[in-house]
């Protein structure tokens, strides 16, 4: 059997290398898009409650974290949300926007994985799925694949396999294994945008499982105004999911429960209705189980006339700072990606190729860029697949 040569070789058929491989083909390049899943774009289908929030019309470079905040302004100023946009209507896929700036299909996820295998097809790109990716080696100026049986080999290489977050997806940390191998660092990945898990004196509000609110949450200086949800375990919602991403084992979490209240708004409630309790005012605001459960906390019995001011403001500066001690996060399980990855050091924000292995990329997930929720995840996937494709 002939085998056919190819210019580059993309690992990973997720959104990233997906639309790596299609825009490298349509420059004419012979590109070989491999994948060990039984089919491509996995996570794509399942994003958004299979809708896919594809991206983020607020896309901008101080929504990424990363070792380097400069490194993702290059790919994200040359193919901006706009540019999928466009590609998205191109296909006439019905979307709209959700809250903050969030795009989602009308129909389904699977509407965008169709187009990105068009794109790839129109391209000439081979999709080959469903074998394990064994070895890899590098010699003269050559990368090699094996691909269940088959070997193949190409002048440039592109690892766009993700990071370990939703392992029952597949997901595993051979990206970083790969960049290991070529010699590239990797910053220590963990769990990002994944529900935070409760012990000790915390316990007490996993009884509030179910319980949401929109609060204002706090880890070191990231704040997220956000609904937070409690679970059986500890604390969710976007909000949480949001600032896990800032958070660090150890640290504190803190959370406004009432960020629209103005200043001395318990003391004016004092004045205003001298009767009322703290339970009945935090009730009027929040949900009834929590607000009983902040009163409880807060231990201030009796009517609000009996309470001096002091205890009221130090009650109100508590509810807008109330601290959390999460002992955890629930892991890469449940984590919709991950922060950390192979480090932007050794690659070219231009190109997204590996400074001192001519012809290897590194796009995505795998990279040490990590977008906020709601789409900038993907946005980022199109603009560093967008960017490599344009440089092989």
């Amino acid at each position: 059997m002939s085998i056919p040569d190819f210019d580059a070789i993309v690992l990973g058929a997720g959104a990233a290398g997906l639309m790596c491989a299609a825009t490298a083909g349509q420059r004419g390049r012979r590109v070989l898009l491999l994948d060990h899943a039984d089919a491509v774009g996995k996570k794509i289908l399942i994003s958004g409650g299979g809708r896919c929030n594809f991206t983020n019309v607020n896309t901008a470079p101080d929504r990424f974290i990363s070792a380097n905040p400069h490194f993702a302004k290059s790919a994200l100023a040359r193919y901006t949300p706009a540019d999928f946009i466009a590609l998205v209507n191109a296909h006439g896929i019905a979307h709209h926007e959700k809250t903050l700036g969030q795009l989602f299909c009308d129909g389904s996820a699977k509407q965008i994985v169709a187009m990105l295998l068009d794109e790839a097809a129109k391209a000439g790109v081979d999709v080959r799925v469903g074998q394990p990716v064994g070895e890899v080696t590098h010699a003269d100026s050559r990368f090699g694949v094996q691909f269940g049986d088959t070997r193949f080999t190409a002048p440039n290489l592109v690892i766009a396999t993700g990071g370990p977050s939703i392992p029952k997806m597949g997901a595993t940390g051979f990206a970083y294994d790969l960049a290991r191998q070529f010699g590239l660092k990797v910053v220590e990945p963990r769990p990002a945008l994944v529900p935070l898990t409760l012990g000790g004196d915390d316990v007490l509000f996993r009884e509030l499982s179910g319980i949401a609110a929109p609060v204002a949450a706090r880890a070191g200086k990231a704040v997220f105004r956000e609904a937070a949800l409690f679970t059986h375990r500890g604390l969710s919602g976007p909000a949480i999911l949001q600032i896990s991403s800032y958070w660090r084992h150890g640290e504190p979490v803190t959370i406004d429960f009432l960020p629209d209240m103005s200043s001395g708004w318990l003391l004016d409630a004092k004045r205003n209705r001298p009767r009322a309790t703290v339970r009945a005012v935090l009730g009027a605001q929040l949900p009834d189980r929590l607000a009983e459960t902040l009163a409880e906390r807060l231990a201030l019995p009796g009517e609000l006339a009996a309470q001096t001011d002091r205890k009221l403001t130090d009650a109100e500066a508590r509810l807008a700072r109330w601290s959390f001690h999460p002992n955890g996060t629930e892991g890469f399980a449940k984590a919709e990606v991950t922060v950390g990855g192979i480090s932007t050091a050794g690659l070219s924000s231009q190109s997204m190729v590996a400074k001192t292995i001519p012809g290897l990329y590194a796009v995505g997930e795998a990279v040490d860029v990590t977008g906020w929720l709601g789409g900038y995840n993907f946005q980022w996937a199109w603009a560093s697949g967008h960017a490599a494709g344009q440089a092989i």
